[in-house]
Order: structure tokens, then sequence, then C-alpha cells
């Protein structure tokens, strides 16, 4: 049997399971988001007492949930992609709907970059003029 199944996940993480803590050590989160995350339905870990167990599911639908929060969309969103990577199941209509969620926020992405880009130049030019003016005063006192 091969180690990936195509979802980027050996089948030694499906089986491996981890501590809230070790979850927030690797992604970087704290636990509070990871208890909201649970609350919100996007994470489902199994309790052993009030211990909280992460499986290789819930560890791949935080790396998604990451993902999206980075790229700029809303908790919902995440929630209804994740719900459509869970059944995989040829509901085209679902997958062509997100698919089109992803490329309006890819295009929202772009645009954002490019309005960087300008105030960046802008900025660069400004601290050149600035510069300049202050070499002028020092050369001057």
């Amino acid at each position: 049997m091969s180690d990936e199944d195509g979802d980027g996940n050996s089948d030694g993480d499906k089986r491996r399971t981890w501590t809230i803590g070790e979850l927030c050590a690797e992604f970087g989160v704290t636990a509070r988001a990871l208890r909201f995350y649970e609350q919100k339905g996007l994470l489902q870990p199994r309790r052993k007492g009030m211990m909280r167990i992460y499986d290789g599911r819930d560890r791949q639908r935080l790396q998604v949930i990451l993902r999206g929060k980075k790229a700029g969309f809303t908790l919902a969103e995440i929630g209804e992609m994740l719900e459509l990577f869970h059944l995989r199941d040829g509901q085209v209509e679902q997958m062509r709907e997100s698919l089109e969620k992803m490329r309006r926020q890819l295009d929202v992405l772009l645009q954002r970059r490019a309005e960087i880009d300008i105030a960046i130049d802008e900025m660069r030019h400004t601290i050149g003029i600035v510069e300049s003016m202050l070499k002028e005063r020092m050369k001057d006192g």
C-alpha cells in the first residue's frame, strides 16, 4: 500500500493522534483557536475525559482552515469547502461553486497585491526624496 492516498497525508498520519498542545505547537495557533474551530463545527476531536484527541482528519482540516484564513476566506466559507472535501461524492455543482469562490478570492488577493506593490513603489520614491533632502540639509548645516 502507498504512503500517500492523494490528500497529502500518509497512512501513518491517519492512524496517529495529536493532543491540543501538539497541534498548537506544530501550526503556531493557540488552544483557544482550536477550541473555537471545534465550537464552530470545523474540527471534531474525540474526547478522553477532559482531553481532546485529534486524528489525521482533524489535522488535515486544520491545515485547510489555516490556509483558507490566510487566503481571506470566512470561517463559513471554509466550512463549506471542508464539507466538500469530506463528501467527495460527485456533488459537481457544489464543487463548481467552491471553485468559483476560490477563483474570486484569488482575484481579490491579486488586486490587493497589485495595490500593495504600487504603495511600496510610492513609499520607496518618497524615502528617496526625504533621504536627498536630508543629505542636502546635512551638507549645508
